[in-house]
């Protein structure tokens, strides 16, 4: 059964910067599309980022844009994402997902599978 799961959640000051990491296993995903999600409370869920495994392609929500990144590595079958000038907004349960098609989505319920999330905290 395919399965993701995130680490690297924590807290971080504003101005700093944390790596998210999303492992993916017990699946095929070379064609699927990729996505980092995020969810504050009292908030609905939001696209950050996300790139398609077979074309290489990112895209990125308005919010984040230039200050995160998200990247792969094919070897270790784990997604990335840099969060780098980080601001107490962007505090919230951050979620991988997988879309099983390479067509971008930034719709979450397009998402067929989902990891169990991790928090993330940026203190002002």
């Amino acid at each position: 059964q395919a399965q993701l799961a995130e680490s690297g959640g924590g807290l971080v000051q504003a101005g700093g910067s944390l790596r998210l990491s999303c492992s993916a296993s017990g699946g095929t995903f070379s064609n699927y599309f990729m996505g980092w999600f995020r969810q504050a409370p009292g908030k609905e869920r939001e696209f950050v980022a996300g790139f398609g495994r077979a074309t290489g392609v990112t895209h990125y929500g308005d919010s984040v844009k230039g200050r995160f990144t998200i990247s792969r590595d094919n070897a270790k079958s784990t997604i990335y994402l840099q969060m780098n000038s980080l601001k107490p907004e962007d505090t919230a349960v951050y979620y991988c997902a997988a879309r099983k098609t390479w067509t971008p989505s930034l719709t979450p319920r397009d998402y067929d599978i989902w990891g169990q999330g991790t928090q993330v905290t940026v203190s002002s």
